[in-house]
């Protein structure tokens, strides 16, 4: 099931947020047109958000990315009301009631904190003086549960993340990835289903911050917490998230799903941030497929490739029965982003679904030494293979050489 077709977790709803004393003539202002510089200018408020409206369904990564200063982090802090929202809603799913954070009581916002929304921040905010078992138990703590429940919790969520060894270390014994994690672990002990994250990797050096990347979408698969991620890096965004929110000068510019905004750039600002980036963990396998329809026939074979040496037989609905090497039989297997591609062997045509990334079909062409079948359900819809990847990469390439005109 798609995270699409879950219920709505977080809804921004004409957002506006202000900072500065005079909220009514900047309101004025930005109703009428004036840009942020000049809202800024004339009333000396600074326009942090502006009418920012989404939907982030339960259970998906909901990335907010930009420029520095481009409200990201101020949109982010308004789902836990860390930063007062000026205008407009910010309604989070509670139980059967939607709470809207921007309007409740102070006793309703603290158990939204306590019980519902967590944070995990950039500099990993560690007390130097606890341990890493008292940091992550510190939320549990200051909730006034008792010691013995605290460190079944407590060891449950470090056994999580990977760090149940080292929860008598303190800050200072542990890497940058591992505090990181501590974080993690701390955020996931109150066990909210709404999850923060403000820039939690850019810290990291490159390597740390791929392999937490990787640790973050393994963990989601078990946990389906609804993540709002908010990052500048775009290849990061496009990594993790099921949606991504480009924000420009407090506006969201563009919402969609990460392989629509690289495809297709609502302006020069996004076709900027989509210019230079790393196809394979972005495009489908539907996207730079040869379709069915233009594939070649030959009696009752569909030619796989342009020497004709692969081929498969499909019965009336399209679904393969039968495939062949240069007239030798081979078996038809089906994959999906969890198989392990290296256990492949090499007389197999895989079938993988239409949302399979380009990484995973160039894998998989590696290790079987066949093309790949794109999948509808049961039914095929085209073909991957070398031309295809090739024909994904250019594309993908003349892309980013136009848009950086």
């Amino acid at each position: 099931m798609s995270v699409n077709e879950n219920p709505v977790a977080v809804s921004f709803r004409n957002v506006d947020i202000i900072f500065g004393d005079a909220q009514a003539e900047a309101v004025q202002m930005l109703d009428d047109g004036h840009t942020r510089s000049e809202i800024l200018e004339t009333t000396d408020a600074v326009l942090g958000v502006a009418d920012a409206s989404i939907d982030i369904h339960e259970g998906e990564i909901c990335v907010l990315m930009g420029l520095s200063g481009s409200g990201k982090s101020t949109l982010l802090r308004a789902v836990n009301g860390l930063n007062k929202v000026t205008r407009g809603k910010v309604l989070v799913q509670d139980a059967d009631r939607q709470v809207d954070i921007a309007s409740c009581d102070s006793q309703t916002l603290r158990h939204m904190r306590m019980e519902r929304i967590s944070m995990v921040f950039q500099q990993f905010g560690l007390l130097p003086w606890r341990t890493v078992e008292e940091n992550v138990g510190l939320g549990l703590e200051l909730a006034g549960m008792p010691l013995e429940k605290r460190k079944s919790i407590i060891h449950e969520k470090l056994e999580l993340v990977g760090l149940a060894p080292w929860k008598d270390k303190y800050a200072h014994e542990l890497s940058g990835g591992m505090q990181q994690r501590v974080g993690l672990a701390r955020a996931f002990a109150t066990d909210a289903d709404i999850l923060l994250m403000d820039e939690p990797f850019s810290a990291l050096d490159p390597l740390i911050r791929n392999q937490l990347q990787d640790f973050l979408l393994d963990l989601q698969k078990n946990l389906n917490k609804t993540i709002i991620f908010v990052s500048h890096d775009l290849d990061e965004a496009l990594k993790l998230g099921n949606h991504i929110a480009i924000m420009e000068e407090g506006r969201i510019v563009q919402y969609g799903e990460p392989e629509d905004i690289v495809l297709n750039p609502a302006n020069e600002y996004v076709a900027e941030f989509v210019a230079h980036m790393n196809p394979l963990n972005v495009l489908q396998g539907s996207s730079f497929m040869t379709p069915l329809a233009d594939l070649k026939r030959d009696g009752d074979d569909v030619v796989l490739d342009a020497k004709g040496h692969y081929r498969v037989k499909l019965n009336g609905g399209d679904i393969p029965v039968s495939a062949s090497f240069d007239g030798k039989e081979a078996r038809i297997v089906a994959c999906d982003d969890d198989t392990e591609v290296n256990t492949l062997a090499d007389d197999v045509l895989v079938m993988a679904p239409a949302s399979m990334k380009m990484r995973w079909n160039i894998e998989i062409r590696h290790h079987t030494g066949w093309p790949v079948l794109v999948m509808d359900g049961d039914q095929m819809v085209g073909v991957v293979g070398d031309d295809e990847i090739y024909g994904g990469i250019l594309r993908q390439s003349s892309l980013g050489q136009d848009n950086g005109k």
